[in-house]
């Protein structure tokens, strides 16, 4: 009995599961990670190998791979404070972008729904009964 029990529960914990999984909105979310890392990488190659280059020349020559600062006491440890300032560029481009990509949607939602819907077609049975009204109406 108890066996029979826990089959039940598993066979709908599973069950759950599948329909949690085929739920649109976690396919959704499955694909939005997925463009999310590719678009990382992108930004990450635009902010090392473009915008990093750019302002280190108007630095006259900084190269923020290079920004350290080494501690002289202890086991001399090292902080990269250079590749921290471009992870920090690196979150506001994303962030910025971001922010543009949610713009556009809500403006996009906001259009879709302040535009005026056409009125639906009746239906033969909606256009039948409303002849029959009427007739009913002439007669009287």
């Amino acid at each position: 009995m108890a066996d029979n029990n826990l089959a039940q529960k598993s066979k709908g914990f599973i069950g759950e599961f599948k329909e949690f999984i085929s739920k649109g909105n976690v396919m959704d979310m499955a694909v939005g990670v997925i463009i999310g890392g590719a678009f990382t990488s992108i930004v990450n190659a635009l902010v090392d190998d473009i915008l990093m280059p750019l302002i280190g020349a108007l630095l006259v020559g900084v190269n923020f791979h290079n920004l350290t600062l080494t501690i002289p006491w202890g086991n001399k440890p090292v902080l990269n404070f250079g590749t921290f300032i471009q992870a920090i560029i690196t979150f506001l481009l994303t962030a910025f972008v971001l922010f543009m990509i949610i713009k556009a949607v809500n403006k996009f939602k906001r259009d879709k729904a302040a535009a005026p819907e056409e009125p639906a077609k009746p239906s033969k049975e909606e256009e039948l009964l409303t002849e029959i009204r009427d007739l009913l109406k002439d007669q009287k």
